[in-house]
């Protein structure tokens, strides 16, 4: 037997898996803030997605909830503190290179404070009719429009690289 016959098999297809017994490598938040008819996104320039079109968010920490995450990551990297937050989705990947990831998805209503340029991101308000979809994950057209609606989903994604490779997208009660 070589190291390449115990190296665990990677599943390409959503329904190869058992999302329940899956261990993921890292748990995450977004934080998607609404103002008027626009929605606050930033342009990542660090870490994973750098480069691309997202919302604010990040890894939680040790002892903190995916609230308390989703107001820190925010606030961090774009000097807003959102408020209001409604749990929207729940989204699940797995790369073909090992890492996996569940994400938490808030919407917040509401907001104080003053947008800065960070380290991490360059936010920015974009009317939510000119999302810039084709500068985002290949994931988000699939879910983003339907939170925006109000609805609540789950998603789960296989991914190599910035190639999605398999995608289920359903509407869920959170």
């Amino acid at each position: 037997m070589t190291k390449a016959d115990l190296k665990p098999t990677i599943p390409t297809s959503v329904e190869s898996v058992d999302w329940k017994q899956w261990s993921f490598t890292e748990h995450a938040v977004l934080c998607f803030v609404e103002q008027n008819d626009q929605l606050m996104l930033i342009h990542k320039k660090t870490g994973l997605g750098k480069g691309k079109i997202n919302a604010p968010g990040g890894r939680i920490e040790l002892g903190e909830t995916p609230f308390e995450a989703a107001i820190r990551e925010t606030e961090e990297e774009t000097g807003i503190v959102p408020a209001d937050l409604v749990l929207m989705a729940e989204l699940q990947f797995i790369f073909t290179d090992g890492y996996s990831l569940r994400g938490t998805v808030f919407i917040a209503s509401s907001h104080k404070g003053t947008m800065i340029n960070t380290p991490e991101a360059d936010p920015f308000w974009c009317p939510k009719e000119h999302i810039p979809y084709e500068k985002m994950w290949a994931d988000d057209p699939l879910w983003l429009p339907l939170i925006l609606k109000g609805e609540q989903i789950t998603g789960r994604f296989i991914f190599d690289g910035d190639t999605m490779l398999s995608h289920q997208v359903v509407k869920s009660e959170l």
